[in-house]
């Protein structure tokens, strides 16, 4: 244990996913070394993040305005509308150049053990969605992009059990080759395009 505001900002980096102790422990000796200009950026940057990030009124993933570029793009396919978790699995998608539709991001996956039910989900906002036209147009395929672990696959089910009832709809979901357990940030994009290129009706 460290003193003061050096074990402060240790805990805190510990607190972020995917680091622990010793990356906590490198990255504040890391930022110890630094030139002062160099932390005023990252501080900058951190306060950019809490105070002018916002979500997409329509999908729900970040942006810098009300809507994101992706559903201000009048090029993009309103027919269609891929159901991923987070807002980091669009950007996933999109690196595969494959898709040319919208997004819903749900916010995560159902997760009961952590309390994570159908209303902590932007599920609703998916039904609400697919049953109001947009701008005059039908969504005709609703493409379920959950990640391929024990909480999407759940989360991909319950999906399915909710849009079946919509008349002319498709639902189909990302093709094998994915490895299950793992998430789509994590996947090359020749495998996420082929995935989503060759999905399956559900």
């Amino acid at each position: 244990m460290y003193e003061g505001p050096v074990q402060d900002l240790i805990d805190e980096l510990g607190r972020l996913p995917g680091v622990g102790p010793k990356s906590a422990q490198r990255i504040a000796f890391h930022l110890l070394q630094v030139e002062p200009p160099d932390i005023d950026r990252l501080q900058a940057a951190l306060q950019k993040v809490r105070d002018g990030v916002q979500f997409c009124v329509v999908c729900g993933t970040v942006s810098d305005g009300e809507l994101c570029r992706i559903c201000a793009d009048p090029r993009r396919d309103r027919t269609m509308i891929c159901v991923v978790e987070e807002p980091k699995d669009v950007q996933a998608i999109e690196r595969t150049r494959e898709f040319r539709g919208r997004y819903h991001v749900l916010g995560g996956a159902l997760d009961p053990l952590s309390g994570v039910g159908p209303d902590q989900l932007r599920i609703r906002e998916l039904l609400a969605r697919i049953g109001n036209q947009q701008d005059g147009v039908d969504v005709s395929e609703v493409i379920i992009a959950t990640d391929p672990n024990t909480e999407g696959e759940a989360t991909a089910t319950y999906l399915v059990r909710m849009l079946r009832d919509f008349p002319g709809l498709s639902v189909t979901r990302l093709a094998s080759g994915l490895p299950m357990g793992g998430d789509l940030e994590f996947a090359d994009e020749l495998t996420l395009g082929r995935a989503l290129s060759g999905r399956r009706v559900l």
